[in-house]
């Protein structure tokens, strides 16, 4: 098991991507400790874990709060004594920018997305480190996406977003790895499974006609294999990230598109 005894954080448990972690940090050892605005949802996926016989406990944070991820935090302290992993899969609603072009876009919703990933992100990230400092040893994740990479139309301030996150992987890492902490970004890109890709699908659909079977299509076809990552391959990438197996790897996003972007 590459996390047997680690204690690992999950932000955004309940969605799709954080829930596949989740279940495979669980997998591979880890306590997790799986967080989200809603305790309902996170407890069910918990349930679902400890069904499997992994150890899982649910929490309801805000992750854009700063005292309620610092008091969840030494709450998991408390319990296990460490803090080991963090990562982020905070998703921040675009709705009302989603199919608007950038001209017509007003900037409080140009800017939503901006401010939402980037605090959550700074805010689990730093609070986190905090935690793991004594110990010399952490890792510190999150989730990007390829519109951070390349262009892409009718995202509002999504892609600025993702941008401004994978600069603030590189940057906490530099600052973050003399303390023996290493900081990662994965960049998938439109998983279906996922309630980003549902909602982009159904907002953009209404200006560009586009049915679920040809939007897929699309997405897919940004990739070499002419598939998106399933999201099973991606927690599976993240649990071998947040393992000591990839304690070489700091500072960096790893390009999960499938070719989709080249780095």
């Amino acid at each position: 098991m590459m996390l047997k005894d680690k204690a690992a954080v999950i932000y955004g448990a309940a969605g799709g991507i954080g829930g596949a972690v989740a279940r495979a940090f669980a997998r591979e050892g880890a306590d997790v400790f799986l967080t989200g605005r809603e305790r309902a949802s996170v407890q069910a996926v918990a349930n679902d874990i400890r069904s499997a016989g992994g150890s899982a406990r649910a929490a309801e944070v805000d992750a854009l709060d700063e005292e309620a991820i610092d008091a969840h935090l030494q709450s998991v302290i408390d319990a296990v004594g460490r803090v080991d992993i963090s990562f982020n899969a905070v998703g921040i609603s675009n709705a009302k920018a989603l199919g608007v072009p950038l001209l017509e876009l007003d900037l409080e919703q140009f800017s939503r997305p901006i401010a939402g990933y980037t605090t959550s992100y700074f805010l689990t990230a730093r609070l986190a480190a905090r935690c793991m400092i004594p110990n010399k040893s952490g890792v510190i994740m999150t989730v990007t996406a390829l519109p951070g990479r390349t262009g892409t139309a009718l995202n509002g301030g999504y892609g600025s977003a993702q941008a401004a996150k994978d600069a603030l992987t590189r940057d906490l890492s530099t600052e973050l790895a003399p303390q023996g902490i290493r900081v990662v970004s994965l960049r998938p890109h439109g998983m279906p499974g996922t309630r980003t890709i549902q909602e982009v699908f159904e907002l953009k659909a209404s200006r560009t006609g586009s049915t679920w079977e040809q939007f897929q299509t699309f997405l897919a076809n940004w990739s070499h294999t002419r598939r998106v990552m399933r999201l099973e391959e991606v927690a599976h990438m993240a649990a071998f990230i947040a393992s000591d197996k990839a304690s070489g790897m700091t500072g960096t996003t790893v390009n999960l598109t499938m070719g989709g972007a080249a780095d």
